[in-house]
């Protein structure tokens, strides 16, 4: 019994330390934002030995003039359009929502196809799906630069919201389609014996068994389209997410890291209360199948 009690204060120490290792980098992060700009490297590191300030978020999130800050700057130049950056924040909003509940819609409908129905080359369509995803960004870049610009999409939240959704579709589908396989098909067989038909039972029986499948995928496809960048460069000027505006911070007289920190913990907001907001069904949906037999 001793021995096992102290393998379990092992474990509990091993794992603490792992979390502290992941959070670590976070509490810098958020701490940094609420720095004067000449305490966020200041040597030897300081986490409680400053002036708490809010200016950076008061120039990213209320639109004060970066000109009147006090206590040290990195750039010296820009007024308070320049570093304004709640409208990225709704730029980034509106992308993400809308893409992760179109690549939602075509993949639920798709992978319940590839997981239910006959179709020839199946598993070959699965592999191009999965190739799709292989494929750098970079590759794509160009051609879709010329294709949304031809057809009036470019510089729009909806052509972002369309690239964003062809970038989440392929891991979206693979992700749905080991979810609805998961799923008994003998289920499905007996609501279609009781009278049910194909869509009553996709809607009715099967849909609400992967629930969490669709809290799981719904996250990353949200994360994936709240972090790109290179699409979003290439296909926007007016419109800026926010890892784009975070780009112009750094300027030909320095980097504003204050900025830079407060703007990047004010994006992680969105972000945490969606993934509150689907964490039951997130973790059932990490956890689908792993009790199955």
């Amino acid at each position: 019994m001793p021995g096992h009690a102290s393998k379990v204060i092992l474990r509990d120490i091993l794992a603490w330390f792992v979390v502290l290792v992941f959070i670590f980098p976070l509490f810098w992060w958020v701490l940094a934002s609420f720095k004067p700009y000449t305490a966020i490297f200041a040597q030897p590191p300081v986490y409680a030995d400053f002036q708490p300030t809010v200016e950076n978020y008061e120039v990213t999130i209320g639109g004060k003039s970066r000109i009147n800050l006090e206590g040290g700057v990195g750039g010296q130049t820009g007024g308070a359009s320049s570093y304004y950056s709640l409208t990225s924040i709704y730029d980034s909003l509106i992308v993400a929502i809308g893409s992760t509940f179109c690549a939602l819609l075509l993949a639920t409908l798709a992978a319940f196809a590839l997981s239910r129905f006959p179709i020839p080359g199946k598993d070959h369509m699965v592999f191009f799906v999965l190739a799709q995803r292989m494929m750098p960004p970079i590759a794509v870049a160009i051609p879709l630069f010329f294709i949304f610009r031809d057809m009036g999409l470019r510089d729009s939240h909806l052509g972002l919201i369309l690239a964003h959704t062809l970038i989440n579709l392929p891991l979206a589908v693979l992700l749905l389609k080991s979810f609805f396989d998961d799923v008994p098909v003998e289920l499905d067989e007996s609501a279609m014996l009781d009278g049910a038909t194909r869509f009553q039972v996709f809607r009715m029986v099967v849909l609400p068994l992967v629930k969490g499948g669709l809290a799981a995928t719904a996250v990353l496809c949200f994360i994936f389209s709240w972090t790109e960048f290179l699409i979003s460069l290439l296909l926007t000027t007016s419109i800026r997410t926010i890892p784009v505006k975070i780009t112009t911070f750094v300027t030909s007289t320095g980097t504003e890291w204050g900025l830079i920190t407060a703007l990047g913990s004010a994006a992680l907001v969105p972000s945490f209360i969606f993934i509150m907001l689907v964490q039951k069904h997130l973790v059932r949906g990490l956890t689908l199948g792993s009790l199955k037999d």
